[in-house]
């Protein structure tokens, strides 16, 4: 099928009135994320765009073009047939503009500039952020750009230098390093466990008050049910939050019993692991484009990234798990109120 814009031109001149006519790669971004996304509403969330921005982005795609890409019903956004012709096309846009961007990189001051780091929230708040010192002490002219967010950032489209997950990325054309495994038990704090009591046992637990961080519905739900089948979220939680520094110091300030890191306990709220076996373990994932290892400093911070969570020295990184109380005996590197740069290391 002809695009309307190729109607009536000669073959040999097509390709030169198609690349005369786009002059906007910013809205060919913006039609290839709605393809993506399925919808108007989700790619305008992820661009942080509102949606008449992105329909009006749409429409001058569209007029570029000179073909209509979507069909909207009440069932949603449709690709039509000259929609699915342009997608290919798109995305190889896509890819030789990142080739280009790599390719400027690869050329710019090897020790300065900027390292776009993302990181899921906990992670970097908690762990990162206090420890960017280090990076920056012996990197002094770079600019570290730590992005920190729910949502798994992609390498491949150059959505930052590096990223860290903690699910495994599907893409193919990355390269992927596991840094470590992040293990998840209960916690309470003091002042809870005063009024309450601390739970010994799945029973026990199922008669307290529970807080939960909720990032992804699905796989939320899915836990809650293995951990307690046949009770409902309504009859257990009295918070539901979708970060974990709102999660953390929900269940510091004694508003109920929550899942954190086993490193938590130093992060500055009294709180008290408890002895109920219901542990979660996470793999920590490291994700870059292959060329971007070749641009000196963000491979300078590639390294540090993976010394930052070596197992070998930090052992709640460790595949297996180790319980918070045995960390003072097993942790043989600089003392935990540096590590933490001056939270409390009351609790541990």
């Amino acid at each position: 099928m002809r695009l309307a814009l190729e109607r009536g031109v000669p073959q040999e001149e097509r390709g030169k009135a198609a690349l005369g006519s786009l002059t906007d790669w910013d809205a060919a971004r913006v039609f290839l994320e709605v393809v993506r996304c399925g919808s108007f509403r989700s790619a305008a969330e992820r661009l942080d765009l509102s949606i008449n921005v992105v329909r009006r982005r749409i429409d001058d795609f569209e007029r570029q073009i000179g073909a209509t890409l979507f069909t909207r019903d009440a069932h949603g956004t449709r690709l039509t047939d000259e929609g699915a012709l342009v997608v290919s096309a798109v995305e190889r846009m896509e890819a030789a503009s990142f080739d280009l961007l790599r390719a400027g990189n690869s050329v710019a001051n090897t020790l300065s500039g900027e390292v776009r780091v993302a990181v899921t929230e906990g992670l970097g708040t908690f762990w990162l952020a206090p420890r960017l010192v280090e990076f920056q002490q012996s990197f002094p002219n770079i600019l570290v750009d730590l992005h920190c967010a729910m949502r798994s950032a992609d390498v491949s489209r150059h959505e930052a230098d590096v990223a860290i997950h903690l699910t495994r990325p599907a893409t193919l054309d990355v390269k992927l390093v596991r840094l470590g495994r992040m293990h998840l038990m209960l916690f309470a704090s003091e002042k809870y466990i005063e009024i309450y009591g601390a739970p010994k046992t799945v029973e026990e637990l199922v008669k307290h008050r529970l807080v939960m961080q909720v990032t992804d519905q699905a796989a939320a739900k899915e836990a809650f049910e293995s951990w307690f089948p046949g009770c409902s979220q309504r009859d257990l939680l009295v918070m539901k939050t979708n970060v974990s520094s709102a999660n953390y110091w929900a269940i510091a300030n004694g508003a109920g019993i929550g899942v954190l890191p086993t490193y938590a306990c130093p992060l500055g709220g009294k709180i008290i692991p408890l002895e109920i076996e219901l542990r979660r373990p996470f793999d920590i994932w490291l994700s870059y484009h292959p060329g971007s290892s070749r641009i000196p400093r963000v491979r300078h911070m590639i390294d540090w990234l993976l010394e930052a969570f070596n197992p070998a020295k930090f052992p709640w990184f460790k595949d297996e798990f180790v319980h918070p109380s045995e960390f003072k005996a097993v942790y043989k590197g600089e003392s935990l109120t540096h590590l933490f740069m001056g939270f409390s290391t009351e609790g541990w």
